[in-house]
């Protein structure tokens, strides 16, 4: 696995959570919630990354968590380059590697990548030269660090600690790098009740998420939780003959406001996003009171300026 520190113990690389200790993520943490605004007030600006320049290279879809590495980027005073790969060499055959030196080559500082095949983020931190740091923005289904630190980061917003909570992940597990990261996550912080709850052909296998109950059916994971996460089926990962179907899916598992009130009262919803409403989610639960998807959103952008400055900023005054 590729060191994701440098040598003064500072943070180079992101590329996951798994190996990142308890108090890494604290501090990633901590920066991310003093960039976080209320909406309606101007965002946070710095020039801390001025001078910087960091390349977006997503060669899947994505909406949230492009523009908020832009827009993260940009309100640290870093230049962006968004990479259209369909536009770029590639698409005439240049390697991964060609592409990352040639953008070394043009002065950019950081590469944020989001591939859907595992181990592209880390051939590129193994490559890239020592004065730039690569960042993954989605890796195939195995992480998805910043989106895990923003739905830690939007937890402890709500609920103000991590302990003694109960977290129930439900859906398309096994093709979830959300749930990887999240897992990585929540099990550093210190919860102790990470439920998994999915059909069988959705299930993780055994060897991972170790320290997870599983839960066939819905009830059981949902009874007396703090935090559901609700995740969408990825059926770019799946073959047409395993996808569920989704009236069929939705009445086993859709998470509607019936069975919102198996959790705790106050218990808050999470979806990574994109979502497909009446298939795993409710309107009404994903648009209700006791919902906190937008939230998430905000906070990405907070997590992913907290992520560029921990690793664009060694040697500089702090943000």
């Amino acid at each position: 696995m590729i060191e994701q520190l440098r040598a003064d113990g500072s943070l180079r690389h992101l590329l996951t959570l798994e190996t990142l200790d308890r108090r890494q993520i604290e501090r990633l943490l901590e920066r991310a919630q003093s960039f976080v605004r209320p909406l309606g007030e101007r965002p946070p600006r710095s020039r801390l990354l001025e001078g910087a320049t960091v390349a977006n290279l997503f060669t899947e879809p994505s909406t949230r968590t492009r523009v908020s590495f832009e827009l993260a980027a940009m309100r640290l005073g870093a230049t962006v380059v968004q990479l259209e790969v369909q536009l770029s060499s590639r698409a005439k055959g240049e390697s991964m590697l060609d592409t990352i030196y040639t953008l070394q080559s043009l002065h950019v500082d950081a590469l944020v990548i989001r591939d859907a095949e595992p181990g592209v983020p880390a051939l590129a931190a193994a490559h890239v030269a020592p004065h730039v740091s690569v960042l993954s923005g989605g890796e195939a289904h195995v992480s998805h660090p910043t989106q895990g630190l923003l739905d830690a980061l939007t937890v402890y917003q709500h609920k103000q600690r991590f302990a003694g909570l109960a977290i129930a992940i439900v859906g398309d597990i096994r093709h979830s790098r959300v749930a990887r990261s999240a897992w990585h996550a929540f099990s550093k912080l210190g919860v102790s009740d990470l439920r998994l709850a999915a059909p069988a052909t959705l299930m993780p296998e055994r060897e991972e998420f170790a320290g997870c109950s599983r839960h066939t059916e819905l009830a059981s994971a949902l009874a007396g939780a703090d935090v559901i996460m609700m995740l969408r089926i990825q059926r770019e990962r799946i073959s047409e003959a395993h996808l569920p179907v989704g009236e069929q899916y939705f009445g086993a598992w859709g998470l509607t406001r019936e069975r919102l009130a198996l959790a705790r009262p106050n218990a808050i919803v999470m979806h990574p996003q994109p979502m497909n409403r009446g298939i795993e989610i409710a309107s009404d639960v994903a648009d209700g009171p006791q919902s906190v998807i937008r939230d998430q959103v905000r906070n990405g952008v907070a997590v992913r300026m907290a992520a560029l400055a921990e690793v664009l900023s060694c040697g500089r005054a702090s943000a």
